[in-house]
């Protein structure tokens, strides 16, 4: 099956689009890194598991796409990855041992872990109850 090569306007618009998937990933990395305050609320959260299954997103892309990127694509790709492994680190070895990060946390601006209320923790056990689907045999 022949290859359908884009124009160059085509090429364009990819390589934007491309470099908009990269940059939301990393978004969403820093986002749960507590280093951007959330959108709608902004309070930082600390959610090391959530931001390590993004950088392997990205780290995904990054495999999958070896030799067919732009030298751009590829810097601004190697780049973001460079410097969300070196937030992780940072701030997982800052982060105290004995808390559980696998779940949000809301953490003030200096990545002090904050401790949740219980009226929070009710809450997200009353939403996990409600949304449970069972299936029958």
């Amino acid at each position: 099956m022949p290859e359908i090569q884009p124009n160059d306007q085509q090429g364009k618009k990819i390589s934007e689009h491309f470099i908009e998937l990269i940059m939301m990933q990393t978004q969403e990395a820093m986002l749960f890194l507590g280093k951007l305050p959330h959108p709608s609320t902004g309070e930082t959260v600390l959610n090391l598991k959530a931001a390590k299954m993004f950088i392997d997103y990205l780290e995904a892309i990054e495999e999958k796409t070896k030799g067919n990127l732009s030298a751009d694509e590829e810097k601004i790709l190697n780049n973001l990855l460079s410097e969300l492994r070196l937030s992780y680190v940072q701030v997982s070895a800052n982060a105290p041992e004995k808390e559980n990060l696998s779940d949000s946390k809301k953490v003030s601006s200096s990545s002090i872990l904050a401790s949740p209320n219980k009226e929070s923790i009710a809450s997200e056990e009353e939403t996990k109850k409600r949304f449970t689907k069972t299936y029958g045999e």
